[in-house]
């Protein structure tokens, strides 16, 4: 079973979303047989690479009230992400471009696998998060990255350059294309699709349903077992 995120690593509820996946996950029972992948998403492609406002001022900006309205809203989204064991630092987070720390995650898919790609996932959203780190800014993305395993040499080609750009543009116009309006957006199987950071029972009900379409169990038809040998013998 396959399980297709799209994200940015700078959502709030992207972050949280997958600590509830990650429950939901935990108590599925068929977790080795689950293939998770990170789809890249923008939430604010316009965002600078230099960051000149941090987050609690652009969404007071943008939705009215001032920095102290934006510093509201992100204490409300900080007491959810505390009741998933996450403690952040999100009131100093700046509002930064997303672009290539998506492409990392396209190079940590290419050359080292899903575990790899969902290992720089965890990094990167935790330097926003919970460090406050700049994610735009190429020295903090390389150590990030390198410390996830990435070969520093391939990090360093990748953020000199616009390789795996393309990539993280099909992977949005795909979202869009599949009727995603934000994020985070999970499709499974390219069958069901999940849109936000659901409650984890709601995650265990689209897994066990996926699971159950793709491995249909045999239904039994004629009553007992008559006529048959098992362990125990022949029954005759």
């Amino acid at each position: 079973m396959r399980i297709e995120i799209w994200s940015d690593v700078v959502c709030p509820w992207c972050y949280i979303g997958k600590r509830r996946l990650e429950k939901a996950l935990a108590s599925f029972g068929h977790d080795g047989g689950v293939e998770v992948v990170w789809r890249s998403y923008q939430l604010d492609p316009g965002a600078p690479d230099e960051p000149v406002e941090t987050v609690a001022e652009a969404l007071g900006r943008k939705y009215g009230g001032g920095p102290a309205a934006g510093k509201q809203m992100i204490d409300r989204v900080e007491a959810v992400a505390a009741e998933e064991g996450m403690i952040w630092r999100h009131h100093s987070s700046l509002r930064v471009g997303t672009l290539d720390a998506h492409r990392l995650l396209h190079l940590a898919l290419h050359d080292g696998g899903l575990q790899l790609q969902s290992a720089l996932k965890e990094a990167l959203l935790a330097a926003y998060f919970i460090e406050a780190r700049n994610v735009a800014d190429h020295g903090v993305l390389r150590e990030v990255a390198v410390g996830a395993g990435l070969d520093a040499a391939a990090v360093d080609r990748v953020l000199g350059s616009n390789e795996y750009a393309d990539e993280v543009w099909t992977d949005i116009e795909r979202a869009q294309s599949l009727g995603a309006t934000g994020v985070p957006f999970y499709v499974v199987d390219s069958k069901y699709g999940v849109s936000g950071a659901q409650p984890v029972e709601v995650f265990t009900q689209v897994l066990e349903r996926a699971w159950a379409d793709s491995h249909p169990a045999v239904q039994l038809v004629g009553g007992d077992a008559d006529g048959a040998c098992g362990p125990d013998g022949c029954a005759i």
